[in-house]
């Protein structure tokens, strides 16, 4: 290989640099559309929610440390999404079950609205009914003394009144948040099986007409505003996603290129051939390698 060919190699190598090409991301799993900061996998949406969320056979899955669990709907103008829990009992069906935790360090609340309740409870051994798990009174909150229609309104419920168990079993579990742990251990607090109520759907003494899961508030940064570089992604008919060491913001293109503004680009081009920018910094140490061999030649 002659000297021209090495040269004309190179010359190509630093035109294929700056293409950047990777899957296209999902904008759609199964009915529920994908937003920032939600992505179908890893490298799109937002990389602190990668392992929270994800799309599998065209279903989108909430996991935290205690298992997965189906999305039913997300509320974009509200950042909320909408979980179920199929070991979850409800007014058709009651089923044993483990509890519902949420991790810690997640970017994810509990809606105010949502109510829990523990099913079938042991009166003589539940720690629930003395106050405290081990002797600690600050660790595991009191029923809600309010939650007693709701308690009542449940039992109602065929599937739920075939435990045959007295109401004074079913406790509505505060605060919200499951308590310093982010926990609700089922076999710790010695009840059977639990539920979860979002809305009431103005019916509070009809619990068929309820909406029966947790909504759950997420948050992507301290302010919670909408990044700007999002929106401008969004705008062109891209997709927010992330990629590199440091799971740095790229544009996803409907081509599948990303770049690191937005997909706008793509209109000024004819040939296919579409080209992402790199970081300055490994730009400039590529440009002077390449230009101190071909010097040398």
């Amino acid at each position: 290989m002659n000297k021209d060919h090495i040269r004309l190699a190179f010359l190509l190598l630093v035109l294929l640099l700056p293409l950047i090409r990777s899957q296209v991301c999902q904008r759609f799993c199964g009915d529920i559309q994908l937003r920032y900061p939600f992505g179908g996998g890893p490298g799109c949406g937002d990389p602190r929610f990668t392992k929270y969320i994800s799309c599998n056979d065209r279903m989108l899955t909430f996991t935290t440390h205690t298992g997965s669990y189906p999305v039913t709907n997300i509320d974009y103008t509200n950042k909320i999404i909408y979980v179920s829990d199929p070991s979850m009992s409800t007014c058709f069906c009651t089923q044993p079950s483990k509890g519902f935790s949420l991790d810690w360090d997640a970017p994810f609340t509990f809606q105010d609205g949502t109510v829990f309740a523990l099913l079938d409870c042991s009166l003589d051994s539940s720690p629930i009914y003395k106050g405290a798990i081990n002797g600690n009174t600050s660790d595991v909150p009191q029923c809600d003394n309010a939650g007693t229609t709701l308690c009542s309104s449940l039992y109602s419920c065929q599937p739920i009144s075939q435990l045959n168990v007295p109401i004074s079993t079913c406790c509505v579990y505060a605060p919200v948040d499951l308590g310093p742990a982010f926990q609700m251990d089922l076999q710790k607090l010695q009840c059977k099986a639990y539920t979860a109520v979002y809305s009431f759907e103005s019916q509070e003494t009809n619990p068929e007409a309820w909406k029966f899961g947790a909504a759950l508030k997420y948050k992507f940064n301290v302010n919670n505003d909408y990044p700007i570089y999002c929106s401008n992604c969004e705008k062109s008919n891209g997709v927010c996603a992330y990629s590199g060491t440091y799971n740095n913001f790229v544009c996803n293109c409907p081509s599948g290129v990303n770049t690191t503004t937005d997909c706008y680009f793509q209109n000024t081009w004819s040939s296919g051939v579409i080209f992402s920018p790199l970081f300055k910094g490994s730009w400039l140490l590529i440009s002077a390698a390449l230009l101190v061999f071909w010097i040398s030649f």
